[in-house]
Order: structure tokens, then C-alpha cells, then sequence
């Protein structure tokens, strides 16, 4: 028998003030508690000359986020922890949890090693923070539920954006601003999400149950939404941590002289602009068809991976046009994969079906960010992000064969 949230609004349908108060203090709350994600990776030049890295090493200060978001949403997967805590308690813990890592590198760590573990464990922290998000809007939305997780990525997206914003506005030459301003806003974000109770359409609280993981994994429907999502997630990280090495290689090899603060900015803009990405892709996704829209986002982003090496070198006014689209078509798909798994996946263990997805995509994250300067190395950072292509190429063919399937029409009340 499952047991029930008493914490669980009542009405069968919520009313149109309290549903989009919820979305907007769940955006604002994931928006702030990311900021986390790409605070040492902002840092990283002033870092890197502190504590003398090699490009390859200073990719781990973002790998070892990645890899601690793989081994916590894998923990919380096979302990259903989405599904039998409460979505805001375990949001407002973690995102604390984050801060005080992120807040312990900036006050007393002087070396890599303890600052890589440290963002491990930040990446853990941040396990319980982005998939319970997923779960906690989904509960808010039966209709439109592509555009309330595009909203919510979008906010994602432009949290995991705003530690360029804060080095651009004061922290050239100063990584504890970023540190300790990235850590200030999770702190915030925790705390605001508290205000959120559970939505109508949430499902109950379930028991721990160990076969949970396998019958997810054999869903066939489930599996090929999951591979749309792996081949997005193999190009989307990668692009976000090596765009600003890119650009600073791109403006010194034209003799250009581009300010630090401007490339921050540049790489602010790459990455915000996926937050409006993600919320009109969502609109449309609910209108459209899942399917299409996210094939349709992949194919832009798979030809921008190779046209990268084409604008490699170009002035500001062809740069500046390409990275926005760019940009915005990279993560316009990301919250539809999530979607289709809400709506394809057993209602009871929803949150353990999202964490599943994210774990297993950010562990392809670890592989093709380090591959970037591998690929630099050899051909030069002007074709560094073409191998990253194939991601978008399998996910479009996985999201087209979901399409066929009967199953589809479960996707956004019959748009396939």
C-alpha cells in the first residue's frame, strides 16, 4: 500500500494562481541553488595560474562535478530517494549541502586535490537538486507540463550561467567573488523552495522498491526518450565548459584584443540564451510534438558543433550571432527528454525514473568534456567541437523512433 503525502494538495486541479506561483518560485529556486555548477569553471583562469593546471586538469574542476552528479543521482535512483523524501526538503538540504562546499574551496583551499574533492562532493550535493526539481514542477502540471520544465531548465540554464556574470561584474583576478557569490545564491534558492508544497497532480509517496530501477531500464519507450537525452547531454556540456577557451583561442589567432570581461559575457550569453531555448522550445513541444521539436533542436545543434570550425576566427559581428543561436538551440530540447520520461515512466517512481536519466547523461558529460582538448591537441581548437556532433545525430535517431511507437501517444496529449 503506498503511503500517502499529507503534505499533498487536495484539489484535483490546481488553481491558475497557485500553479504558476509554484513555477515561478521552483524556477527561481533551481535558478539560484545552480549557480553552483560552473563556479570553480568560471574561475578557472585565475585558478589554473594559482595553482599551475594544465588544461586537462582544469577540466576536472568541472568533471568532478560531474562525476559526483553521477554517483548521487545513481545512489538516489537505487534508493528511490526522489520518490520517498519529500521534493523540497531534498532540494533545500542539498542545495545547503553545495553551498558549504563551494564556500569551504573558497575560504580555505590553496591546492587542487581537496578543491576536486570538494567539487565532487558538490556535484553529489547537486544530484538532489536538479531531478527532485523535475518531479516537484511535474506535480504542478498535467497540461503544459512541456513549457513548466522548459521554464525550469531554462532557469537551470541561466543559473549554471551567472558565475560568468559575477566574474565578468568583479571577479577577473578575484575566484573567491565567484565562489562565495555562487554560494550565496544556492543558499537562497534553498530556502525560497520551502515555500512550495507538493502539487495535485504529485504522485504518493512510495516504498523503496529495489526492482524499480530494472523495470525502468526495460521500458522500451522510456530507454529511446533516455537516448535522445544521452546523445543532447554528449555535446551540451562540453560546449558550455571549453566555449570561453574557444573564443580566447579564436580572438588571439585574428590578433584581436577581446578583455577578459567580454569573453566572460560571451560565455554568460552562450549559455543564458538557452534559458529562452528551452521555454519557447516547451511551448512548442506541447503543441508541436516532443519528438519534433527535439529532433528538430539537435539537427541546429549538430551543425553548429561543425560550423564552429567554419566562424573559428571571425569578427565579433559574425561570433556574436552564431554562439546565440547556438546557444539557444543546444539546450532547447534538454527539459523535453525530461518530460517524455514523466510521461512515459510508472507514475509512482517518476522521480527515480528522471534521476536514472540524469545520471547516466551527465556520466557521458565526464567523457566528452575531457575529450575537448584531447581533439584540440591534434586538430587545433578550431575543429575541437565537431566529434561532438555524433551526440545530437544518435539522439535524433532515438527520438524518431520513439515517434513510431504506440506508446508516443502518451507524449503531450497525443502530440507525438
Amino acid at each position: 500500500m503506498s503511503i500517502q503525502n499529507t503534505d499533498e494538495a487536495t484539489e484535483p486541479y490546481p488553481s491558475p494562481t497557485r500553479k504558476w506561483r509554484a513555477l515561478l518560485v521552483i524556477a527561481v529556486a533551481e535558478l539560484l541553488a545552480m549557480s553552483l555548477w560552473f563556479s570553480a569553471t568560471a574561475s578557472a583562469p585565475e585558478l589554473a595560474a594559482a595553482w599551475n593546471l594544465t588544461s586537462s586538469e582544469t577540466a576536472w574542476l568541472t568533471i568532478a562535478v560531474q562525476l559526483g552528479f553521477v554517483v548521487g543521482a545513481l545512489l538516489s535512483a537505487v534508493l528511490t530517494l526522489p520518490d520517498i523524501v519529500q521534493s523540497r526538503y531534498l532540494i533545500a538540504g542539498s542545495a545547503m549541502v553545495g553551498a558549504l562546499t563551494t564556500a569551504i574551496i573558497a575560504g580555505f583551499v590553496t591546492t587542487p586535490i581537496p578543491a576536486i574533492a570538494l567539487r565532487f562532493l558538490t556535484g553529489v550535493a547537486l544530484a538532489g537538486v536538479y531531478p527532485p526539481g523535475m518531479k516537484l514542477m511535474s506535480g504542478w502540471f498535467r497540461t503544459n507540463r512541456g513549457f513548466a520544465i522548459g521554464v525550469l531548465v531554462g532557469a537551470l540554464t541561466v543559473g549554471s550561467a551567472l558565475p560568468h556574470l559575477l566574474r565578468a561584474v568583479g571577479g577577473v583576478g578575484q575566484p573567491r567573488v565567484v565562489l562565495y557569490g555562487s554560494a550565496g545564491l544556492a543558499v537562497l534558492g534553498g530556502l525560497s523552495v520551502l515555500a512550495v508544497e507538493n502539487g495535485p497532480y504529485q504522485s504518493p509517496t512510495a516504498p523503496f522498491d529495489p526492482n524499480a530501477v530494472r523495470r525502468i531500464l526495460e521500458d522500451r519507450p522510456t530507454l529511446l526518450a533516455n537516448g535522445g537525452y544521452f546523445g543532447h547531454m554528449w555535446e551540451l556540456y562540453a560546449v558550455w565548459t571549453w566555449i570561453p577557451t574557444y573564443l580566447l583561442v579564436s580572438f588571439t589567432t585574428t590578433g584581436t584584443t577581446v578583455p577578459s570581461e567580454l569573453t566572460s559575457i560571451l560565455a554568460f550569453c552562450t549559455i543564458a540564451i538557452g534559458g529562452a531555448g528551452a521555454m519557447v522550445a516547451g511551448l512548442l513541444a506541447d503543441r508541436l510534438g516532443r519528438t519534433t521539436v527535439t529532433s528538430a533542436s539537435m539537427v541546429v545543434s549538430g551543425i553548429a558543433c561543425v560550423s564552429a570550425g567554419v566562424v573559428f576566427g571571425s569578427s565579433l559581428l559574425v561570433m556574436v550571432p552564431f554562439l546565440l543561436v547556438w546557444g539557444f538551440a543546444i539546450v532547447a530540447d534538454s527539459a523535453q527528454f525530461s518530460t517524455c520520461v514523466t510521461e512515459l515512466a510508472e507514475p509512482s517512481y517518476v522521480g527515480t525514473a528522471l534521476t536514472l536519466q540524469t545520471s547516466i547523461g551527465f556520466l557521458l558529460t565526464t567523457v566528452s568534456i575531457q575529450s575537448i582538448p584531447v581533439v584540440a591537441d591534434s586538430v587545433g581548437w578550431q575543429w575541437a567541437f565537431a566529434p561532438l556532433a555524433i551526440g545530437p545525430a544518435v539522439g535524433t535517431w532515438a527520438m524518431l523512433r520513439l515517434r513510431g511507437l504506440p506508446a508516443a501517444r502518451k507524449l503531450a496529449d497525443g502530440n507525438r
